[in-house]
């Protein structure tokens, strides 16, 4: 009986001097761990997560292994904990006897509605396998297109961050030391030095103003900009502004035309993968004209009709699209459309971040 109980102190976490075992670093200290989890939140990307999943779970079931031993080895090696939850009730409710595309419904943050929507194709054709690998291939060239952009960004929103806090800390520190010496000189000053220390006296005087307004004026707009009106003026001006506008038309041409084809290729009836693919060009304008385009689509007419009298797609899109229609090749010419577009979208990409940069060292 004494050995039992001195096993079970032990076990308890008790030593032979009585010291119980430290509580977990999350009990310790509980709010140091929720800032760190929530920092390693930020820092993780799901989006390459699940591109990178989905390719796994591809090559496990092409393999022919079933789909709740495939989703099991996929778990153990999924190092997201919130991914790695989702798949593990996912696979779950796959093994009580639930559809695979019904589970994955259930957790919208990682598999959207067109992933979910194929992979329904895909059980329901028997082609699951063809579905996923067709999914991996998509989800992969979507992050490899955010990335590229984002990335084009990272560093001039760097640079422009930079170039404002030096700015500041030049009027508010350096200028008045200087304007100090001008001031014992007694000399008169020319009007851009005077201008220069007006705004100086200014920034360091009333600098709580400025940040109080430009705090406001944020607020203001995101405000505006969360309204169904204010959303739709926005996107409309994105469409509009110089070289950018462009190129934000361009990524979601891409996306439209590169999602549009991997439904239809998998089986999706094209009413369904119009209404999934508006969701997709995070651009309220342009989905706009997508839901018209359905619309006239129920009524009998072609896809590429509609979207040339909307005026926001390039003729020659639409004229691709129409010979696409017209020969029964639809999917394969979509797929050329993307494929031409982001090769575009790279060659702009690097010119803009090469102009960008001198002008913001400037």
């Amino acid at each position: 009986e004494r050995k039992t109980a001195e096993k079970s102190s032990r076990s308890t976490g008790a030593s032979s001097f009585g010291a119980a075992t430290p509580p977990p670093f999350s009990e310790r200290a509980p709010m140091v761990y929720r800032a760190l989890k929530f920092v390693k939140r930020l820092a993780s990307n799901p989006g390459q997560a699940v591109a990178l999943s989905t390719r796994q779970l591809a090559t496990l079931v092409k393999a022919g292994i079933p789909l709740v031993e495939a989703l099991t080895a996929l778990i153990e090696q999924i190092e997201d904990e919130d991914l790695r939850a989702a798949y593990t009730e996912v696979r779950d409710r796959v093994n009580e006897g639930i559809s695979f595309a019904t589970a994955l419904a259930a957790h919208p943050r990682f598999f959207p509605g067109l992933y979910v929507n194929m992979v329904a194709a895909g059980e329901a054709s028997g082609t699951l396998e063809a579905v996923l690998a067709r999914l991996a291939d998509f989800t992969e060239s979507q992050m490899r297109l955010k990335n590229k952009v984002v990335g084009a960004l990272a560093y001039p929103a760097f640079m422009a961050l930079m170039g404002t806090a030096i700015l500041w800390v030049m009027m508010v520190v350096v200028v008045p030391k200087v304007s100090a010496i001008f001031e014992d000189f007694r000399a008169a000053l020319p009007w851009y030095t005077s201008a220069l220390i007006g705004v100086s006296n200014f920034v360091g005087s009333y600098w709580w103003l400025i940040l109080a307004l430009v705090g406001l004026g944020v607020y203001l707009f995101l405000r505006w900009k969360r309204t169904p009106e204010g959303a739709y003026k926005w996107d409309a001006i994105r469409l509009r502004m110089p070289l950018f506008g462009e190129l934000t038309r361009m990524v979601a041409i891409s996306r439209f035309t590169r999602t549009l084809a991997t439904l239809l290729a998998s089986g999706v009836p094209l009413l369904k993968a119009m209404d999934i693919v508006k969701n997709v060009m995070e651009n309220r304008v342009l989905e706009a004209v997508i839901t018209e385009a359905t619309a006239s689509i129920k009524e009998g007419e072609s896809i590429a009709e509609p979207l040339k009298r909307s005026g926001k797609f390039p003729p020659v899109v639409t004229h691709m699209i129409a010979i696409g229609e017209r020969s029964g090749e639809l999917e394969s010419m979509l797929e050329a459309i993307a494929d031409s577009y982001d090769s575009v979208i790279d060659g702009r990409v690097a010119i803009l971040t090469s102009l960008l940069e001198p002008i913001l060292i400037v």
